[in-house]
């Protein structure tokens, strides 16, 4: 392994082939959305804020959920990813948008505009569980969707 490597995996996909010459079409063209604006695929930095704030959200109630309980090391780790997933695919299969989600102006929609949303229970599940496991939702492809998304079907769009 050389320094290269090492680099082209940090920079992440998109940068490596760009380096190599190698011309990508904008973020989420390929899936037929918009590259600016309302319904385009969303950034890496908006997400990550988002997924923070959901994490903190489900701390607080984990925290508040066992006021008075004896419940500290991994007990209270599984606990809060159990606080939330449930929090996660509650809001996404309900609205579509995590309280994060909502607080930063984003959406979960079906990859595609326009395609129904078949099945969105299960494919907020899907993408929820995948999200909890962390390694495939920080995988992700030239339009900037995690591995999680890319099973689902789906993309965050800004709104």
């Amino acid at each position: 392994m050389d320094r290269r490597t090492l680099g082209s995996w940090l920079n992440g996909p998109r940068a490596t082939l760009e380096a190599q010459g190698v011309q990508l079409p904008p973020r989420g063209k390929r899936l037929g959305r918009p590259v600016e604006g309302s319904g385009a695929v969303a950034g890496f930095g908006r997400r990550l804020v988002a997924l923070f704030l959901d994490w903190v959200l489900a701390l607080a109630l984990t925290r508040i959920a066992t006021i008075g309980a004896d419940v500290d090391g991994q007990a209270w780790d599984l606990l809060v990813l159990g606080v939330f997933a449930a929090v996660s695919w509650g809001t996404l299969a309900a609205t579509g948008r995590t309280p994060g989600y909502l607080a930063l102006g984003l959406r979960l929609e079906m990859a595609r505009p326009g395609e129904p949303r078949t099945v969105w229970g299960v494919r907020t599940a899907i993408r929820t569980v995948l999200l909890t496991l962390v390694v495939p939702a920080a995988i992700w492809d030239a339009d900037g969707r995690g591995l999680h998304d890319k099973a689902a079907g789906t993309a965050v769009v800004r709104v």
